[in-house]
């Protein structure tokens, strides 16, 4: 993206107190926020997308759509009475106008996502799996080879996991019997996620060295990703869409006319 600059007349871009305050102020303002980057990047979004919507013909959204969500919407927040809805409208700086607009440019930019990123996410998908896919383990983690072997005798000759770990394990998860969250195994060192990824459910790995300490890890459960899970594949759609916008924007050449 190319952004240049050069002269304009300052005019007044909202009044403050009765007060004009020029669009060369908003800009100064901006910059000593450190926030006009953000600003002009917003504009440049919003401009990109306003263009490609105006130019596919697979995105249109009819009005009966968009005037049942916003009904939806009435029920839900109970603005059903046109008086309490104006009242809404108005402290929330908009009218009905401008919130249908809101609402119809909503469902759009939902379809426009999906027909951009439609062909790309299945192999973006499995680029991004290993960082997807995760794993339930619990672990006991010592500081030397020798108690982490006897530990793990200890477990083949029927001592409690759990015990074990509350009663050895280095870390804060030893008060869970030294449970962790969901894993991604994409986060994993490598010698330990080359373990997980042939244990069953239940099979104790290790010992394994990682940063100078010695962990005992027990396979849990195994939480593989798909796109069949509605709110991964929003995710991956809004992420390719990012990537899309970005692209577009970067070939934009951008000239910024204030003093």
């Amino acid at each position: 993206m190319y952004l240049g600059n050069y002269f304009m007349e300052s005019s007044s871009f909202l009044n403050v107190d009765e007060q004009p305050i020029s669009i060369e102020q908003v800009v100064k303002y901006l910059q000593i926020s450190g926030k006009l980057g953000q600003f002009i990047g917003d504009i440049l979004r919003q401009y990109v997308i306003e263009q490609e919507l105006q130019t596919r013909e697979d995105i249109a959204i009819t009005s009966t759509i968009t005037e049942q969500a916003i009904i939806d919407f009435r029920l839900k927040n109970q603005l059903t009475e046109p008086k309490i809805f104006q009242e809404w409208l108005k402290n929330n700086g908009t009218d009905y106008e401008t919130f249908h607009a809101t609402i119809s440019f909503s469902f759009k930019l939902e379809k426009l996502k999906a027909a951009v990123t439609e062909m790309k996410l299945q192999e973006y998908f499995i680029e991004r799996k290993i960082f997807l896919d995760r794993v339930v383990i619990s672990r006991i983690i010592v500081d030397n080879r020798e108690l982490a072997e006897e530990l793990q005798a200890q477990i083949e000759e029927g001592a409690s996991f759990e015990y074990l770990a509350k009663e050895y394990s280095l870390t804060d998860d030893r008060i869970v019997n030294g449970i962790m969250g969901p894993v991604s195994r994409g986060s994993m060192p490598d010698k330990l996620r080359a373990a997980v990824d042939v244990a069953s459910p239940g099979e104790i790995i290790g010992p394994i060295e990682l940063e100078e300490r010695y962990g005992l890890f027990r396979v849990e459960q195994f939480l593989p990703a798909s796109l069949a899970d509605t709110q991964l594949k929003q995710t991956l759609q809004n992420e390719l869409f990012e990537k899309w916008l970005a692209e577009k924007i970067q070939k934009l050449t951008v000239k910024l006319q204030v003093k």
